[in-house]
């Protein structure tokens, strides 16, 4: 039988972001449904569980839907507010908290999650 590479940890086609905004995607993590936030800015990515650390819910308002302020995310639901660059609260009922940080790597034309390295 002959041996085929696993495209699962693929999330979307490097031609299919923005050079710079912010994209809702699902992917498998830890065996679980998750639904995970990129941050494109200009070749650089920064993703994120899409829960905020204040109660646990998603951040966005609606799915894939998400408050940006002066370049700043929002949190729809209690207003906590993320830093995109590293996810660190800087405002809002959990400020000093951050998003749970979801490791993602360019490779092959595609966004993929990043494998464990032995």
């Amino acid at each position: 039988m002959p041996e085929t590479e696993s495209v699962s940890s693929s999330l979307i086609a490097l031609a299919d972001l923005p050079a710079s905004g912010i994209v809702a995607l699902d992917a498998v993590i830890g065996g679980e449904n998750e639904s995970i936030i990129v941050y494109c800015d200009n070749g650089g990515f920064a993703a994120y569980l899409n829960i905020c650390p204040h109660a646990g819910r998603r951040l966005d308002y609606a799915p894939g839907k998400f408050l940006v302020d002066r370049g700043h995310l929002v949190c729809a639901a209690h207003g906590a507010t993320f830093q995109l660059h590293d996810g660190l609260s800087v405002a809002g009922p959990c400020r000093g908290a951050s998003l749970k940080t979801v490791a993602v790597e360019a490779s092959d034309g595609f966004l993929k999650l990043a494998q464990a390295r032995p």
